[in-house]
């Protein structure tokens, strides 16, 4: 099997990503797929949405 090679997905797709995978709606599995990333990455990304969440209101 052929390994795929690293994409690097866009700013704003990362933060779509993100927020729908902490909204919920559906499992991660099939935001993974929709978008072509990997579970992990799509884990890592919404731990960093929820952290830096609070940045954006701070002023």
């Amino acid at each position: 099997m052929a390994r795929r090679s690293r994409y690097a997905h866009s700013c704003p797709l990362t933060a779509k990503v993100a927020s729908e995978a902490v909204a919920g709606d559906k499992i991660l599995a099939q935001i993974a797929q929709k978008y072509d990333a990997h579970p992990n990455q799509i884990t890592e990304w919404k731990r960093q949405l929820i952290e830096r969440v609070v940045d954006v209101f701070v002023g």
